[in-house]
């Protein structure tokens, strides 16, 4: 199972190229970062970071055994125990489930070592697969809005945390 690692500055190389090796597929469904990222790349890196370090967000990878990055996993603009997520895959590691899981996954983290009790996230219509991966982790739709131009839904996910004995109670609703 891939593991999710919190992003570390000694992370930049291999996000940089995860980013560059997946941008074409990636604009298929997001909009594309543009050529300012990747130039600009060092610098938006030392910015997550002290944006993570600050408690405003949390950015993650998704790391194979042997190192290689898969995915990444953000939870971004967190205030009142709210942050929104956003994910993305590599080409070549669709389709076999990993996103459902690695999102599965980083709500627990988000009650449990992040205090969050909701999530907030969003996705372009034609976009059918992160829809997808959102209806099936739980969130539901909460409306629609604009992402760069591209109609969007909304979706929402109230985190539950374990009771003292251990069963999950809902600690928010939205």
């Amino acid at each position: 199972m891939p593991e999710i690692q919190l992003l570390r500055a000694d992370h930049a190389a291999a996000l940089r190229a995860f980013e560059w090796e997946n941008r074409a597929y990636f604009a298929e469904s997001v909009p594309d970062r543009g050529d300012a990222y990747f130039t600009g790349f060092a610098a938006r890196h030392e910015a997550l970071l002290a944006e993570q370090a600050a408690g405003l967000g949390w950015f993650h990878l998704v790391v194979d055994g042997d190192g290689e990055v898969l995915g990444r996993v953000n939870l971004i603009d967190a205030a009142d125990g709210e942050a929104e997520l956003g994910f993305r895959i590599a080409r070549k590691a669709t389709g076999r489930g990993l996103a459902t899981d690695v999102v599965r996954r980083i709500c627990v983290r988000a009650a449990h070592e992040y205090g969050l009790t909701s999530l907030r996230a969003a996705a372009t219509l034609d976009n059918a697969g992160s829809r997808a991966v959102l209806v099936r982790t739980g969130f539901v739709p909460a409306g629609e809005t604009v992402l760069d131009g591209r109609p969007a839904r909304c979706f929402t996910l109230a985190l539950a945390v374990p009771d003292g004995e251990g069963r999950p109670v809902r600690v928010s609703s939205v």
